[in-house]
């Protein structure tokens, strides 16, 4: 396995973002780092597994130099990160919205925890005090502290909207938040389809989501008569169970090493950003699998 996959990435990444992201506005003197350059070291610390910031950046200094000759130091490159977050959701959004993936009217949703402390010294002195919270894991059968990410996404693994919120508020109450947030989603696609898992049954969510168009499938309570086309979900739930593992196992969700809630989404922002570009360009040059990444984290 070579670099090239990942190098012709980044250099389809790099000029793309130059083409169609607007450019920050800098009082003074602009950093010698430019926004597409940031967004392109942030994709590529994540894709070939760096989970510290500090050897990813002395790794950068000694093979990347020829692609990035402007490496910030390690403090410089968090501090220019928490405060580009904005520019990350926006790449995500905008490089999401260049596949032919995106009309596409059949989402899949879904929460996962992402843990920020074990210890009761981690619990007590964080600063994501406010922002997280205690909150039990199925999947993993134990309690976790920290937040959940609720991400809303094509079949596929496109990312459409996502949040973090606490362990604590209903998950049902953050996708009717992503819903009314952004009205137009669902405008856009007549005849939505949502397919979600049981922590999603309520009446009131389903009014909500028919006012906005949407059908909400999900399977029903043993005591409830059985929805139509509830026997398909079975075979789709492996869809968003994929799409986690791939930010769990590939992409190091679980070792975001976010201190703060600026951090935090910083980090979880490169690892969606990281996967939508792997979309993209697999989508782009007609690679066989759409969520690969193989070709990129060498």
């Amino acid at each position: 396995m070579t670099t090239e996959e990942l190098d012709t990435l980044l250099t389809a990444l790099y000029v793309w973002i130059d083409d169609h992201l607007p450019r920050t506005r800098w009082l003074g003197r602009p950093p010698r780092l430019t926004d597409s350059e940031l967004v392109c070291l942030a994709v590529t610390q994540v894709l070939l597994g760096f989970h510290s910031e500090a050897r990813w950046i002395r790794f950068a200094r000694a093979r990347l130099r020829g692609m990035f000759p402007h490496l910030p130091e390690r403090l410089g490159y968090n501090k220019r990160l928490r405060a580009e977050r904005p520019l990350l959701q926006q790449a995500i959004r905008d490089l999401a919205r260049d596949t032919d993936l995106w009309s596409d009217t059949v989402w899949i949703t879904d929460s996962t925890p992402v843990e920020c402390g074990r210890s009761r010294d981690t619990v007590r002195r964080s600063a994501l005090a406010g922002w997280a919270g205690y909150g039990y894991s199925r999947s993993h059968s134990r309690w976790f502290w920290g937040l959940k990410l609720h991400l809303v996404c094509t079949p596929a693994g496109l990312p459409v909207t996502w949040a973090l919120a606490s362990p604590k508020v209903d998950e049902r109450e953050v996708l009717a938040a992503l819903v009314e947030t952004e009205p137009d989603l669902a405008r856009e696609r007549p005849g939505l389809l949502i397919l979600a898992d049981k922590g999603y049954v309520s009446a009131e969510l389903d009014r909500f989501l028919e006012q906005h168009g949407i059908t909400l499938l999900r399977p029903s309570y043993r005591t409830s008569a059985p929805r139509p086309g509830e026997r398909l979900l079975k075979s789709v739930r492996q869809l968003i169970e994929s799409v986690n593992d791939t930010l769990k196992g590939q992409l190091g969700l679980e070792q975001h090493g976010g201190r703060t809630i600026e951090g935090l989404g910083a980090r979880v922002g490169q690892r969606l950003l990281a996967m939508t570009c792997a979309i993209w360009h697999n989508r782009t040059t007609g690679q066989p699998v759409t969520r690969s990444l193989i070709a990129y984290d060498h």
